[in-house]
């Protein structure tokens, strides 16, 4: 299993980028940012999505053990097109449902 705080600072180390920098490309506090690395939290879904977005990287890249392409299937495909297209807060509410699944 990838440890995603080791993999955010890899991939600010690849760009050179502070946690500040980070910060303002991905629109979350620097505050959020460091308490992840001092508490050793695992960012939320939705914060770790805008680091992706900052990085100009998919999800399924921040997760791929390797720099080999990741093929989706039709269905996860799908599945990505209806969540880019909910809300923030539709997003939040179906991520809830799929922790009390």
């Amino acid at each position: 299993m990838i440890d995603v705080l080791a993999r955010i600072k890899q991939l600010r180390d690849e760009r050179g980028w502070s946690d500040y920098q980070l910060a303002e490309r991905s629109s979350l506090p620097k505050s959020t940012i460091s308490s992840w690395y001092q508490k050793n939290l695992v960012p939320s879904p939705i914060s770790l999505e805008k680091v992706c977005e900052a990085f100009g990287i998919t999800l399924s890249q921040f997760f791929a053990e390797s720099n080999e392409p990741v093929e989706l299937t039709d269905s996860q495909r799908e599945m990505l097109e209806r969540w880019s297209r909910l809300t923030p807060a539709q997003q939040e509410a179906f991520l809830h449902l799929l922790d009390v699944l």
